[in-house]
């Protein structure tokens, strides 16, 4: 696997020697000073071009990074954001030797519009002196905002709101609309309300990561454990125990964080929900009414 020195290296030789290209800098992990470095760290990489055309014509230009397992072009596969691709353009690379380079080009224009944005951003060259100054690389965009008491108790209600959407699912042994719904729904509502409570442990100062990324170490070991329980495999019986689980934890942390802000937890969504729950677990098959 090349080194970091040997991958930035290649980077910036790669701009030194290529007149189109006029500045480069980085963002993402690299940037990041509250991460501790990984094999796996991706390579964010911005150079600024004089024009895109020359660049997407000639499709092998990027085989001067070395050998690729895979590319990705999300803007070719309309994954992009939907900007000009004469501006902006993307290249997703994961090499023969394990390293990743997330390349993008853009235009000066679209730099100048957009550069500084993230606030994880570290220019590397500029033969122009085109790059405006920016202050030093910080995170604290990333880190978990403070809800207002309205944010909290929408939260806490779409929460418990969508459990039944579950509980009708797994009766009718429709587990992956249960799974979909636990994962992709109750899960993101949990996510959060855990990120509240990790936020007030530590200021409001901290990130979790994209999706908990950084939960177990930013958790207790209670917590974390009470975070793993609500994780299960396909079989209906585990789906339940997970989603109440779910709501255990929600529960002890919903509190804590409404305490935090005198907010006021809504008790009677949760339990009205939660003996819901209960009573449509118990329900046979052959059932013809639920209470």
């Amino acid at each position: 696997m090349r080194s970091e020195k040997k991958m930035m290296d290649l980077i910036l030789n790669v701009a030194e020697r290529d007149e189109r290209i006029r500045a480069v800098y980085m963002n993402g992990s690299r940037t990041n000073p509250t991460l501790v470095e990984d094999l796996f760290q991706d390579y964010d990489i911005v150079y600024v071009v004089t024009e895109t055309t020359s660049f997407l014509e000639d499709e092998h230009w990027v085989d001067v990074f070395g050998d690729r397992l895979m590319m990705q072009e999300p803007d070719k596969n309309d994954q992009g954001a939907g900007g000009d691709i004469a501006d902006f353009y993307g290249y997703l690379m994961l090499f023969t030797d394990g390293n990743r380079i997330d390349l993008h080009i853009e235009t000066l224009p679209h730099m100048q519009e957009h550069y500084g944005e993230d606030k994880l951003t570290v220019p590397l060259l500029d033969k122009d002196d085109c790059l405006p100054e920016i202050p030093d690389a910080t995170d604290e965009d990333y880190h978990v905002q403070k809800p207002t008491e309205q944010e909290y108790l929408a939260r806490c209600n779409n929460f418990w709101w969508c459990q039944q959407n579950i509980a009708k699912s797994l009766w009718r042994d429709e587990v992956p609309y249960a799974q979909f719904m636990l994962e992709c729904i109750i899960r993101r509502d949990l996510d959060q309300m855990v990120s509240w409570w990790i936020g007030t442990q530590n200021g409001f100062q901290v990130s979790t990561g994209k999706v908990g990324n950084y939960f177990k170490k930013l958790l207790s070991e209670e917590y974390w454990t009470m975070y793993e329980a609500t994780y299960a495999d396909e079989d209906a019986e585990h789906i339940w125990d997970a989603l109440f689980a779910a709501g255990d934890l929600f529960r002890t942390l919903a509190h804590r964080v409404a305490d935090e802000f005198s907010y006021t937890y809504r008790r009677e969504e949760d339990e009205n929900m939660t003996r819901y729950l209960k009573q449509v677990r118990r329900l046979p098959s052959s059932a013809d009414r639920i209470f």
